[in-house]
C-alpha cells in the first residue's frame, strides 16, 4: 500500500509540475510580449519604473517556472532525492517572490489610476512631431484605439508642454478622426479637427478604452496567478512526501 501510495504521489507530483511547466512559459510568452510589441508599451512601461520592472519580473518568473517544471517533472519520475530537494528550496524562494510582487502590485495600484495618466500627460505630452519617447508612444496609442488624451480632449487644455509649442491648436494631431484608424490613415479634415470641431475629433478619452480592452484579461491573468500559487504550495507539499517516502 506504502508503494502505491508512493506512486500516487509521484504522479501527481509529475501533474502538477507540468502545470507549472505550462504557467511558466504562457509568463515567458508575456513578458517577451509585452518587451517587443510594436504598438507601444515597451515605451510605456519604460517611462515608469514601477512598469518596467514588473515586465522584466514577469519575464523573469516565467523563465523560473518553465525550468523549475522541466525539473520538477525529472526529480518525480527519477524518485531522485537531490533534485527533489532543490526543487523544493527553487519553488519556495519563487513562491514568496510571487507573493511579495502580488503585495507590492496592490500597495502601488495607485500608479495605474487614471490621475496618475493625466498629470503624465499634462506634464510631459510635447505634441504630434516629437521624437520624444513619451510623446511618440502616446501619438500611437492614440492613433491605435481611436482615442484622446487619458480622459478625453479636455487634457490637452493644460498640458504645459503642449500649449507652449501648440498654442493655437485645441488638440494634437494624433486626436483627428482618419478614414482609416492607423497611422497610414488620411486625416478627414486636419484643420476642423485642431480649431476644436468635436465631429472631427476623438472624443474618447484612452484610459477607458484600454481599460475595457484589456478588462477581461487582466481577470484571467488574475485567476491564472492564484492557480500558480496553489499548483506550487500543492508541489512543494508532494515533494517533501516523495522525498521522505524514497528509501
Amino acid at each position: 500500500m506504502e508503494g502505491d501510495n508512493l506512486s500516487c504521489i509521484k504522479y501527481l507530483m509529475f501533474i502538477f509540475n507540468f502545470f507549472i511547466f505550462l504557467g511558466g512559459a504562457s509568463l515567458l510568452g508575456l513578458g517577451v510580449w509585452v518587451l517587443v510589441d510594436p504598438t507601444g508599451f515597451r515605451e510605456i512601461i519604460a517611462t515608469t519604473p514601477l512598469l518596467f520592472m514588473g515586465a522584466y519580473l514577469v519575464l523573469a518568473m516565467g523563465g523560473m517556472l518553465f525550468l523549475l517544471g522541466f525539473l520538477g517533472c525529472c526529480g518525480a519520475i527519477r524518485e531522485n532525492k537531490c533534485l527533489l530537494v532543490f526543487f523544493f528550496m527553487f519553488i519556495l524562494v519563487i513562491f514568496l517572490a510571487e507573493l511579495s510582487a502580488a503585495i507590492l502590485a496592490f500597495l502601488f495600484r495607485e500608479n495605474l489610476s487614471k490621475d496618475f495618466f493625466a498629470k503624465e500627460v499634462k506634464r510631459h505630452y510635447h505634441g504630434e512631431n516629437s521624437t520624444e519617447v513619451f510623446s511618440s508612444t502616446w501619438n500611437s496609442i492614440m492613433i491605435t484605439f481611436g482615442c484622446c488624451g487619458v480622459n478625453g480632449p479636455e487634457d490637452f487644455d493644460d498640458a504645459l508642454r503642449f500649449r507652449a509649442l501648440h498654442p493655437y491648436d485645441a488638440v494634437p494631431e494624433a486626436c483627428c478622426q482618419r478614414e482609416v484608424q492607423s497611422r497610414a490613415g488620411k486625416i478627414i479634415s486636419r484643420g476642423d479637427c485642431l480649431l476644436g470641431r468635436e465631429n472631427y475629433q476623438n472624443r474618447q478619452g484612452c484610459y477607458s478604452v484600454i481599460l475595457n480592452s484589456v478588462e477581461p484579461y487582466v481577470y484571467l491573468a488574475g485567476a491564472l496567478a492564484i492557480g500558480v500559487l496553489a499548483i506550487e504550495l500543492l508541489s512543494m507539499v508532494f515533494a517533501m512526501c516523495l522525498f521522505r517516502g524514497i528509501q
